[in-house]
């Protein structure tokens, strides 16, 4: 297999686009916990890293080999990003509304809603798994880890910059990163 650098540039910037939902969350969780971690940090981009990795490639195998179900289930992806993100961003939103902030080691994001976020902001990335159809599995493997890695260090800057403006904005951050949240979900829902 030989790989040519627009292979390289092409899935870095396809991965670019991708991450935008993803950097967009970050943004909004690191508003919402201005105090997180490094290691924390690196944990929410990976998970958004690793979903961005997985639906291409979910989208890739159901093209190469599941094509019927896919036009089964694809007209209600939006839908369900839309619920996820409506349901994440509005909790959030309402804590911040409330002023249900308990300053414990665990507040800020939890796993159940990271993993809930991983899924509603990629779930655009599992159409692009068809336009990886024609690409042997070798490459749509390659195509999705560069797809990864940049969605990974774009949620990283997006992290710290969020951490900045909540340090600064306090608790109207959480009313404002729910609000992001459920932009986000809308968006993905309309444009669908």
């Amino acid at each position: 297999m030989t790989i040519q650098p627009s292979f390289i540039l092409n899935s870095i910037l396809l991965g670019v686009g991708l991450a935008m939902d993803a950097v967009s969350v970050s943004v909004a969780n690191g508003l919402e916990d201005p105090g997180i971690s490094r290691k924390k940090s690196f944990g929410i981009a990976g998970t958004f890293a690793f979903f961005q990795w997985l639906m291409p490639m979910l989208g890739w195998f159901f093209v190469t080999f599941l094509l019927s179900l896919f036009r089964v289930i694809a007209p209600f992806l939006p839908f369900v990003s839309l619920a996820l993100l409506l349901y994440i961003g509005g909790k959030l939103a309402l804590e911040g509304i409330r002023g249900d902030s308990e300053e414990t080691p665990d507040s800020g994001i939890g796993l159940k809603a990271l993993l809930l976020q991983g899924i509603a902001t990629s779930i655009d990335a599992l159409s692009v798994g068809f336009t990886l159809a024609s690409y042997r599995a070798a490459e749509a493997l390659l195509s999705s880890v560069l797809i990864a890695l940049t969605t990974f260090f774009l949620c990283l800057g997006a992290l710290h910059a969020g951490k900045q403006a909540g340090a600064v904005l306090n608790r109207q951050a959480k009313v404002i990163g729910g609000l992001i949240l459920i932009i986000i979900g809308a968006r993905i829902f309309i444009t669908g």
